[in-house]
């Protein structure tokens, strides 16, 4: 077995993701290599993608992901559209299932080049987020950060999107916050067992939200597709906006839009958006070692 496999530097509206071959391999990309790769300014990612073997019937891949401190996630929406992509184009297909240890995936690939993924359904239950206290309602729970007399941030809707999220709503610009310094100390509050993503939300219109977020595992982040799912259905949960709603990605770079439809029939989350390819390589799943493959590179030019 070869020590190196294939890996694709991709973005989702700047979420910096790597998507890793590892295929026909008993192994996994480790925690060490991981941070070996973030360590590096070349390969500094958000998410790995990893595409293993299918465990499940019916299922094309099991995709492993890991966050840039070699922790494991349990979803990435932007991360997954760059897996649909990359084996769109490697297989001609359009239609992908792909499992996670958050669930079933279902994405597709559409003619613009927009992709597609169902991220299922929702969870509100305090204890499946999962929160340290109980809450019968999780549209808005008792945290805030700041004076007691004057917070800065509080009131956040708790969700889980296969991780657990933090919605707070804010009346001013996103980039207005010190998220760097509040991001930390709210991802590893004692509310949140498992850690959370925060997000800050701002309402724009009935059918519009701009948003930046704190990524648990990777910090502050360009894009984060979960979080945008949470923040969709926490508005329209809270009565902010209606189920369709149109996200501004306020640190993406260039500035870039998803589309959020949590569906009534079903109650699933429906998210639309770009991937990018940028370079692809060979890397050492266990070390982090890794080589550039220049004549891709060269053929897409």
């Amino acid at each position: 077995m070869s020590a190196t496999v294939e890996f694709a530097r991709m973005n989702g509206l700047g979420n910096k993701i790597l998507v890793v071959d590892m295929r026909g391999r008993p192994d996994k990309v480790t925690p060490a290599a991981a941070v070996a790769l973030n360590a590096d300014p070349q390969t500094e990612f958000d998410q790995i993608m990893a595409i293993h073997d299918p465990k499940a019937d019916g299922t094309d891949a099991f995709i492993d992901i890991l966050n840039s401190d070699g922790s494991k996630a349990q979803a990435c929406g932007n991360g997954t559209r760059c897996v649909v992509q990359a084996l769109a184009a490697e297989t001609g297909r359009k239609a992908f299932t792909f499992q996670t240890v958050a669930g079933i995936l279902n994405a597709v690939e559409h003619e613009d080049g927009t992709i597609s993924v169902d991220m299922g359904r929702p969870v509100f239950d305090w204890d499946k987020i999962p929160l340290a206290e109980e809450f019968h309602d999780t549209s808005r729970i008792e945290l805030q950060i700041g004076p007691i007399d004057n917070p800065v941030l509080h009131s956040p809707s708790a969700m889980s999107m296969g991780n657990p999220h933090a919605i707070f709503w804010v009346d001013k610009d996103v980039m207005s916050y010190d998220l760097a310094r509040f991001g930390p100390l709210l991802e590893n509050h004692p509310m949140f067992p498992e850690r959370a993503n925060i997000t800050l939300a701002q309402v724009t219109s009935p059918t519009s939200l701009t948003t930046r977020t704190w990524e648990r595992g990777a910090g502050l982040t360009l894009a984060c597709g979960s979080a945008a799912c949470s923040a969709a259905v926490s508005a329209a949960r809270t009565g902010r906006t209606g189920r369709k709603v149109t996200i501004n990605v306020a640190s993406a770079k260039p500035p870039a839009t998803l589309s959020i439809e949590w569906r009534e029939r079903d109650g699933h989350v429906i998210m639309t958006g770009p991937a990018e390819w940028e370079w692809s390589g060979r890397l050492d799943p266990s070390t982090g070692l890794w080589s550039r493959d220049d004549s891709r590179e060269a053929e897409a030019q």
